[in-house]
């Protein structure tokens, strides 16, 4: 797995233990594609599709699995964070005009998930990362390593990206300059959000991840989401068909299924 023209070591991306995925899901706003959907409203934020989006994924896993809010931790990884409020905001004040403080709340990203604590009572840790890698290898061991503490039960982990004007294109140009990696091509307005649920491997986690052995990195620039949304789809295809499937540095396994045919197998 490699950045900006530095290695990282292997540790980097293996999990020390195997995780269960209670649920994921994905949504796309702006992109051109059939999927895409109309930008969820949400009170407090404002211009920007960054908060609607990850708000809109994330309460689809915690709305589709309830659980204790107190023992429920989020974490949310974006290389950019909201670039749309933080430029509007920054054209406000080069044109003279009057600072606007809900744009500056908006613009960090920790401001959705302070919505997202009180509307589903979410009183675990709560994490926002930026990540030249692979926000899955970084979203994973985060989660692996919250879930240690034996007051958590469950880690949601939401990625989003934002399409972006010239400026958002001359960062991503400076920081691929050196590495080979490719400038992502999203319309200015476009937004992709990824969101999974895990916990520990268990009856109510049909699938598990887990490190795979010599496994190449997951490809993408520069805190890509494309590989959470592979992992959702991965996750729902093994769902879907059983098997196992290895992705980058991880493989999922389909561990349930494989369960009931041992024991199917056993009673035979």
């Amino acid at each position: 797995m490699t950045t900006t023209g530095k290695t990282l070591p292997a540790e980097k991306a293996a999990l020390r233990s195997p995780l269960g995925i209670l649920t994921a899901t994905t949504a796309t706003h702006g992109t051109g594609d059939d999927g895409d959907i109309a930008l969820p409203r949400l009170p407090g934020f404002v211009e920007s599709a960054f908060s609607p989006l990850a708000y809109e994924v994330a309460a689809r896993c915690l709305t589709e699995c309830p659980g204790d809010g107190s023992r429920t931790a989020v974490a949310l990884a974006s290389l950019m964070g909201d670039t749309t409020t933080a430029d509007l905001a920054s054209r406000r004040v080069v044109s003279g005009r009057v600072h606007n403080p809900l744009l500056f709340m908006q613009a960090t990203a920790n401001s959705v998930l302070g919505h997202m604590s009180r509307e589903f009572g979410i009183t675990g840790q709560m994490f926002s990362l930026s990540t030249l890698d692979d926000p899955v290898t970084e979203l994973l061991a985060m989660a692996d390593l919250l879930l240690e503490d034996p007051e958590l039960d469950r880690v949601l982990v939401v990625g989003i990206e934002l399409g972006g004007g010239e400026r958002l294109a001359a960062a991503y140009r400076d920081l691929v300059e050196e590495s080979g990696r490719p400038v992502p091509d999203l319309p200015e307005a476009a937004a992709l959000a990824a969101a999974v649920l895990l916990g520990r491997p268990g009856a109510d986690t049909p699938v598990t991840v887990r490190s795979a052995e010599g496994a190449a990195r997951i490809d993408g620039h520069p805190g890509s989401v494309e590989g959470l949304f592979d992992l959702v789809a991965t996750h729902d295809r093994l769902l879907r068909d059983g098997g196992s499937h290895t992705l980058g540095p991880f493989v999922l396994t389909h561990a349930l299924r494989e369960r009931n045919e041992t024991d199917t197998h056993a009673h035979q």
